[in-house]
């Protein structure tokens, strides 16, 4: 650009320690138009932002000299020395590539003869860049050091909220005894069948703790409750008391996260709010194929009912209605038939021959964790622009962190699961909880036995999942 008749802004910064240091505003002011006069620039206006530190880029006098030249036409920026733009070398590479040569203004810097118009200011530009990337790795690696030593120490990493059953005092974890019964609550309720949103709803009604059915299923996932704490998928040994008994944690995270509970799954499972009846999305049409569904007192073949046209497979299909006790009372007989006398358990399970396995999808685990990382790398990136504080980046850092940490126990276990192991598995379940289990629990209990019911008009056979 040309050297002459340029349009320039000044910019000085001191902060209250600079005051010492010779770089006062009058002496910075007094430079600037002194060097202004000197190349024969017109100097506007000098801006000046009076005790504010460099740290960041949220001052007052900066943001409006950035104002003004994105709504006018300015030729250069001139500071006398390079630190006063800012102290990050991330914020002075941002600042000048993103405020300023964007909208066609120079940047020089008096005390280091630094000027972006000329080949060795722009060389200095990726000099910047370099630095800028070296600095945000610093800030990384002490970052992730820290918590990473506070973590062996066995402290919790405290910013945002503590974690339901606890407060957080004095850098500890401090169990919080009115949260703390409902989070065993929690834990006693879902391993005995309850389902995520009952266990919401439940607690909703007689707590004022606000409770949703995400914060639930967090609540069976985190190992902190067992007395542990971890950053960034590495777990330690914490100092506070536990909540939870170890074993208890690791049966909830089988049901929760692992193969088990999504290789059992049904229809009923997956739409709990309008699922009321024991078999519900259990029960099928043996004649034509489609589902039975409960209503007005019965189980009807959506073929035959017509009640939700989508489901309809043959419409002329007349395959018997069942009345919903009687159907819930003839399976339930054939299942206590089965795992209630362990000979017919036996005889059963002599006659699988082939040993059926259950095969996991990992796909979307990995995708998901995959994800995860550069979640975590983008808020270091914006805790660096000074865009998020450091209690907001360690509350989220930490969160992702520990639904890595979920995911990766899930990738870790095995591909593949004999179904003969989980099919007795939800036996002794059965024996010891069905009887006393309200409806969602007896469905959670016997949808794990049975993989459907099929009906040819009053024949009736239970499909075990084996």
């Amino acid at each position: 650009m040309s050297k002459e008749n340029m349009l320039v802004f000044g910019y000085a910064r001191v902060s209250t320690d600079n005051q010492l240091e010779n770089y006062s505003i009058e002496e910075q002011t007094e430079r600037l138009k002194a060097y202004c006069a000197a190349k024969g620039w017109t100097l506007l206006q000098t801006y000046v932002d009076g005790g504010y530190s460099g740290g960041n880029t949220d001052r007052p006098a900066l943001q409006e000299m950035l104002s003004a030249i994105r709504e006018n036409k300015i030729d250069a920026v001139v500071v006398y020395k390079l630190d006063r733009l800012s102290r990050s070398q991330k914020d002075t590479l941002t600042l000048i590539e993103d405020d300023l040569l964007s909208h066609g203004a120079d940047f020089v810097s008096i005390n280091e003869n630094f000027d972006t118009s000329t080949p060795f200011g722009r060389a200095m530009i990726g000099i910047l860049s370099v630095f800028a990337q070296l600095e945000k790795d610093q800030i990384t690696e002490r970052f992730t050091m820290g918590r990473i030593g506070r973590g062996k120490a066995g402290y919790f990493h405290g910013g945002g909220n503590p974690p339901t059953g606890y407060d957080y005092i004095d850098g500890k974890l401090v169990v919080n005894e009115y949260e703390a019964m409902q989070v065993r609550e929690v834990f006693s309720a879902f391993l005995g069948g309850r389902s995520i949103n009952a266990i919401q709803k439940d607690l909703t009604a007689r707590y004022t703790t606000r409770w949703t059915a995400a914060k639930v299923r967090n609540v069976l996932k985190n190992s902190l409750y067992t007395g542990k704490v971890h950053f960034l998928g590495q777990e330690y040994q914490g100092i506070h008391e536990p909540i939870i008994e170890e074993s208890a944690f690791r049966a909830a995270v089988q049901a929760l996260s692992s193969f088990e509970r999504e290789a059992q799954k049904t229809t009923a499972q997956r739409t709990p709010f309008r699922a009321g009846y024991l078999l519900s999305g259990l029960v099928y049409c043996n004649r034509c194929g489609a589902r039975y569904s409960a209503n007005h007192g019965y189980y009807k073949c959506y073929s035959r009912a017509k009640s939700s046209p989508k489901f309809i497979v043959d419409p002329n299909c007349k395959n018997d209605n069942w009345a919903i006790e009687d159907l819930d009372a003839l399976v339930c007989r054939q299942v206590d038939a089965l795992v209630l006398h362990q000979d017919a358990l036996d005889s059963l399970l002599a006659q699988t021959d082939q040993p059926k396995a259950v095969k996991i999808d990992k796909t979307r685990l990995r995708k998901r964790a995959s994800e995860i990382d550069i979640q975590i790398e983008r808020l270091i990136e914006l805790y660096q622009f000074s865009a998020i504080p450091m209690s907001t980046l360690t509350e989220k850092v930490n969160t992702l962190s520990a639904e890595k940490k979920a995911l990766q126990e899930q990738l870790d276990a095995p591909d593949e699961v004999p179904a003969r192991e989980l099919f007795q598995m939800a036996v002794s379940d059965y024996r010891t909880g069905f009887s006393d289990g309200d409806i969602a629990q007896k469905r959670a209990l016997l949808s794990r036995l049975v993989e459907r019911v099929t009906i040819d008009g009053q024949s009736v056979e239970v499909h075990w999942r084996l």
